[in-house]
């Protein structure tokens, strides 16, 4: 079974080489395609993507900085597996997590496979409250609109098969297309599987990007893609 790994870039020049390398660990145990989407870095990372060619099977080099939505949007006529897994470049989602997201995938049937931050023995590094909090209840909201019982909506490793993906014709250029992209999987009949994963995230100081106007954001989203789209 392949699986194509995108990995959607914006200024990770700290932990592109090291994310990479990890992935690529990976191929002695699971047929990959590696695609980096870079999204207009205005850092180093591009350099040193173009000095490591041996890492990566594609590079897609967006001109303008539209968001991490873009970035995936504009990878998928590239993709040739049967399953896309999004892996974000920096250092939060451990590849070695691969062989437990994968097993639904090749065993049990699964359309998708969502990795939660909030299940599993995994190591979770303990962060902010408020952002738990948040996803909390972002996670709830969307289980009750959609009743499949969410631990961890936006959580970045979801794993779905390609044609399902292809077919929801995402449009959201930022961080909310987790939503988008969850809320259209929830409206098919497909097989959902969850299992736990580790989290190693990033405090607002190593780079993380999210903010809390994304969780305002994520809010409508949820609203807006279960009664409007």
């Amino acid at each position: 079974m392949k699986i194509s790994i995108i990995i959607p870039v914006f200024n990770e020049e700290r932990y592109i080489l090291d994310i990479l390398k990890r992935v690529n660990n990976q191929k002695k145990n699971h047929d990959l395609e590696i695609i980096i989407s870079d999204d207009a870095s205005t850092d180093n990372t591009l350099t040193l993507l173009k000095e490591n060619t041996h890492l990566y099977d594609k590079l897609i080099e967006n001109k303008v900085n539209k968001g991490k939505g873009s970035a995936i949007i504009n990878s998928l006529d590239n993709v040739s597996g049967e399953f896309i897994l999004i892996q974000d470049a920096d250092l939060e989602y451990d590849p070695k997590d691969y062989n437990q997201l994968f097993l639904p995938a090749k065993n049990l049937g699964a359309d998708v496979v969502f990795g939660s931050r909030f299940q599993g023995s995994g190591a979770k590094r303990i962060l902010y409250f408020k952002n738990r909090f948040a996803n909390f209840v972002l996670s709830l909201l969307v289980s009750i609109l959609t009743n499949i019982n969410f631990s961890d909506v936006e959580t970045g490793y979801k794993l779905v098969k390609t044609g399902i993906f292809k077919s929801l014709n995402l449009s959201e250029k930022t961080f909310a297309i987790e939503i988008e992209i969850t809320m259209k999987l929830a409206k098919q009949k497909l097989k959902f599987y969850e299992v736990g994963i580790s989290y190693n995230g990033r405090t607002y100081e190593e780079g993380k990007k999210i903010r809390f106007k994304d969780g305002l954001i994520a809010l409508y989203k949820i609203f807006y893609y279960r009664f409007f789209n």
